[in-house]
């Protein structure tokens, strides 16, 4: 593997283009210190620019412009004056229509040949990096079928890559490697036009679409408030609960599954943890491959020049990133961006932003929204939602390792489905007049055992083989049933525990009533409990919600 945790570009002065060696493969002079890390600019990035900067219409034409780290442009290889945030103050409908009429004067022909140096000075690394990752693709996948392997495709740049690499090891006469498109209903109009646009152009490629379609994020906003960085509940809902579920249908009763990513260490603190080759996967049976983890901007663009394949037009414009346009993540410049060319959506999200800062008592919502505080949001504060977050309970006195707990949903068999994780279910044990539902383990001793009527809210808890739980200490055991109670009273059908699950036990439906539907397929739940546990509250949506408030004895805050 092309190890490159750390990197150093050059620039050659006379060919006016980044370079990978010191040495310019394409005129031969020697290159001088440059920057880490850079993407290509755009001619229509250029005219943006040039609105900006205050320059005429095409003046930049003729420049060699690249963007690196933190947003800063190099013009012919030096640094340019621009200050990303007084972006807040300007009108974006003013610029686009400034941006429209200037674009008559958009001239590529330099831009064409800038490329075309780029692309023959850095052939030696593209040759490298290509040939790297196409031999890890075919060493991975011996002895593996094209049926049982897919590319995880967003319309980013970077699955843009790996799509093409894997065609290029993996396709052949009769077989082509299957694509799923995560569509989160949130994309860009740009990456919607590409998806339809690679379609066309690979009509042999099968590209199927993951998407959720029981959930709304207008309305899911309305309940739960807007993400935020600490807050992305939308990945959970429309992203990673989708695309696994798409997957398990596609693949059931497959061994093993491949999937290819193009993630990359580059992009992120997080995304530097991954591994390049991992079993790690929320679906039990998969296997995760990353045939780019280790490059650059550099490297994508210098692939994608020297290939020539098409790619997302939002970079064009000047998008750095392309994912939701509601991202909590985007950066002041990609929204900024997204005033401009895709005013509709912004305008909506913006508006939508400020009639949540308003419903929960922000004094200035407008600057609220305007300074970005929203991205920094934390818990459900003010939402009438995150009180069905507190779990009440109280020891019973009476008896030992029992709890009482005051619901504030009425009890139906649905309860019942989210102790399965501690034990088998058996209907046909208890007192049906005292609402007993009985759970055992697998020498069929007594787990524990739930006492409440349907339709009342009163429930008690009573534990008899504290194992079961996978935890030491019956407070721990207690927070390993509030977890449960906490989802009977919040599941919205987020399908989190669904994506959590590796064994595809949970199935999680949204009923004619908009209504959930919770159940566990017993024939498939190895009681792992890792449903239980991987959202430390046990739901996520509680996990989103939690709320600062003075702790209350005999309650458990949320």
């Amino acid at each position: 593997m092309i190890h490159c945790s750390e990197s150093q570009l050059y620039w050659c002065e006379e060919c006016k283009i980044p370079l990978y060696e010191p040495v310019c493969g394409c005129c031969g002079a020697k290159g001088r210190r440059f920057v880490k890390d850079v993407r290509v600019v755009f001619p229509e990035e250029k005219v943006l620019l040039e609105i900006l900067l205050g320059l005429k219409a095409g003046e930049l034409n003729e420049k060699s412009l690249w963007n690196a780290a933190g947003n800063v442009y190099y013009l012919d290889g030096v640094r340019m004056p621009l200050s990303i945030q007084r972006l807040r103050e300007m009108d974006a409908g003013k610029i686009r229509k400034t941006y429209d009429e200037n674009r008559k004067n958009m001239d590529d022909t330099f831009f064409k040949q800038m490329i075309e140096r780029f692309v023959k000075a850095n052939a030696n690394r593209y040759q490298e990096i290509s040939q790297e990752a196409l031999s890890y693709i075919w060493e991975e996948t011996q002895g593996m079928e094209i049926g049982d392997m897919f590319v995880s495709f967003s319309g980013g740049k970077d699955s843009t890559v790996v799509a093409d690499l894997c065609k290029r090891a993996l396709d052949g006469p009769g077989k082509k490697i299957l694509h799923i498109f995560g569509d989160t209903t949130l994309e860009f109009p740009m990456t919607e036009q590409y998806v339809a646009q690679y379609k066309k152009e690979n009509p042999k490629t099968p590209m199927i679409s993951s998407r959720n379609k029981e959930k709304n994020f207008e309305e899911l906003c309305e309940i739960v408030g807007p993400p935020s960085r600490v807050m992305r509940w939308c990945c959970t809902i429309f992203k990673t609960g989708a695309i696994n579920q798409k997957i398990s249908a596609l693949f059931r009763g497959k061994k093993r599954i491949v999937a290819f990513q193009g993630i990359r260490h580059s992009e992120s603190a997080s995304r530097s943890k991954y591994e390049r080759t991992s079993t790690n996967s929320k679906i039990a049976k998969q296997l995760t491959l990353c045939p780019i983890i280790e490059w650059f901007d550099f490297d994508v663009w210098l692939y994608l020049m020297t290939t020539g394949i098409a790619f997302n037009s939002a970079y064009r414009l000047g998008y750095a990133r392309v994912g939701c346009y509601c991202c909590p993540n985007n950066s002041l410049w990609s929204e900024f961006l997204s005033g401009i060319f895709i005013p509709d959506k912004y305008d909506d999200f913006q508006n939508l932003l400020i009639e949540f800062a308003k419903k929960v008592g922000k004094k200035d919502a407008e600057v609220y929204v305007k300074e970005g505080k929203w991205k920094a949001r934390q818990g459900g504060n003010g939402l009438d939602y995150a009180r069905k977050s507190i779990v009440s309970y109280e020891p019973c006195v009476k008896e030992e390792n029992a709890f009482n707990y005051e619901l504030t949903r009425p009890i139906t068999e649905e309860l019942y489905e989210l102790f399965k994780p501690f034990g088998t279910y058996q209907p046909e044990l208890g007192n049906k007049r005292l609402g007993e539902a009985y759970f055992t383990d697998a020498d069929n001793n007594v787990v524990l055992v739930l006492q409440g009527r349907p339709g009342q809210t009163r429930c008690k808890v009573i534990v008899y083989r504290e194992a079961a739980f996978h935890v030491k200490g019956m407070s721990k055991v207690r927070e390993k049933i509030d977890c449960q109670i906490t989802k009977y009273q919040m599941c919205m059908g987020c399908k989190a525990c669904e994506s959590v699950c590796r064994f595809n036990a949970i199935t999680v439906k949204e009923m004619p009533d908009k209504s959930t539907s919770y159940t566990i397929n017993e024939a498939k739940c190895v009681k792992c409990t890792e449903c239980v546990s991987h959202f430390s509250v046990g739901c996520y949506m509680r996990k989103v919600l939690t709320i600062k408030r003075e702790d209350k004895e005999g309650t458990t805050n949320a």
